[in-house]
């Protein structure tokens, strides 16, 4: 396998067209960061308790572990991806991205008070556009919701849809909840409203296990094993119909890799012939639907030989089934070269920007 390459050289050798970066990570340095743009009721309400952060962040990304960050891209004395300038310094600038969409997966999603994960939400959307969106004119972003209350994941959504750096809403691929189910379909349809991309990424806190049968004893179950509630979730989101409800909605699968969903797909639409009249407003075969109404980050790759790759991609059946991300700063060992030399030229362009050009209406 071929790392991912993070050098300028690397990225001319690799591609010299435009570059678009769907998946970027921002990190909250830390709470303090976030109080200008509370309300001072809270800023009260964390010093007292001394809160500190959620703590989901870190089930899902280690902080010491190569997976949650490249040696390379971390800083002394601060936390990676913790600025604007970092990421110009590892990214934006050494692989002159024309865009890139930034996510911040602050863990939101694992606190039960309902009035303070809003408030926290609202904080961290704030500071993204104040200290990111406002300093980069190439960065656009995703917001984030506190998921546990539809309503007032709506009411973000109004809230700050507008706003012409966001251009799509994080939703964690593990919830208490299936995200197609019908408690969620006002959600879908303020993101459909604000002209927003859904995007099911990896992280998420539920009340269950996060295997359908258990918990893991190791970080590598837990880890190898994320891919299954992204198609728990597009499962869901399919069978609900979600994509009838809202006919123009685009979603982005962001960090749950790509390489299983032909195989998935077989089965969901040999399932569908024989049981379309249980869900018959699934009114087409739902790797088409997919198709129509997914797009899927490159990151992680979890390529395997080359002969049994090219398979694969043939099989998505698409020409801008994928986008080009980085996952900034996490770690992988990607074969981007390799992948690359699996498709036309056209199917080259399109992962490494025009898809996601045309998608985030850039």
């Amino acid at each position: 396998m071929t790392t991912a390459l993070p050098l300028a050289t690397a990225r001319q050798d690799l591609w010299t067209g435009p570059v678009i970066d769907v998946d970027v990570h921002a990190n909250v340095p830390s709470i303090d960061a976030l109080y200008p743009y509370m309300d001072g009721i809270w800023v009260d309400w964390a010093i007292e308790r001394g809160y500190r952060g959620p703590s989901a962040a870190a089930t899902h990304y280690p902080p010491m572990s190569p997976r949650s960050c490249r040696p390379e891209w971390k800083p002394d004395g601060r936390p990676p991806a913790s600025s604007v300038e970092l990421l110009q310094q590892h990214i934006l600038d050494p692989w002159d991205v024309q865009h890139a969409i930034l996510n911040c997966y602050y863990g939101v999603d694992s606190l039960r008070h309902p009035d303070w994960a809003a408030a926290l939400a609202k904080a961290v959307n704030d500071w993204v556009a104040n200290e990111w969106l406002a300093r980069d004119p190439r960065l656009r972003a995703s917001l984030i919701v506190p998921a546990r209350d539809p309503a007032a994941m709506v009411a973000e959504i109004e809230r700050i849809g507008d706003h012409p750096g966001f251009v799509q809403v994080l939703l964690p691929a593990r919830n208490d909840w299936l995200w197609g189910m019908r408690v969620f379909h006002p959600v879908f349809k303020a993101i459909e409203r604000h002209d927003l991309v859904a995007a099911l990424n990896m992280g998420g806190t539920s009340d269950g296990a996060p295997s359908s049968t258990g918990y893991a004893s190791y970080f590598i179950e837990q880890y190898v094993a994320e891919w299954a509630s992204f198609a728990s979730q597009i499962t869901n989101i399919i069978s609900e119909g979600v994509f009838n409800v809202c006919p123009n909605l685009r979603m982005s699968v962001l960090e749950g890799g790509f390489t299983w969903v032909p195989v998935w797909g077989w089965r969901m639409n040999k399932e569908w012939r024989g049981l379309h009249r249980e869900v018959p407003w699934v009114d087409s075969p739902p790797l088409d639907i997919i198709r129509e109404h997914m797009r899927f980050s490159t990151t992680p790759i979890d390529a395997g030989p080359p002969e049994l790759m090219k398979k694969v991609v043939g099989w998505l059946g698409s020409d801008d089934f994928l986008m080009y991300s980085s996952d900034y700063p996490h770690g992988y060992d990607d074969d981007l070269p390799g992948l690359m030399s699996l498709l036309p030229e056209s199917a080259r362009a399109n992962m490494m920007a025009e898809t996601a050009r045309q998608w985030y209406r850039l």
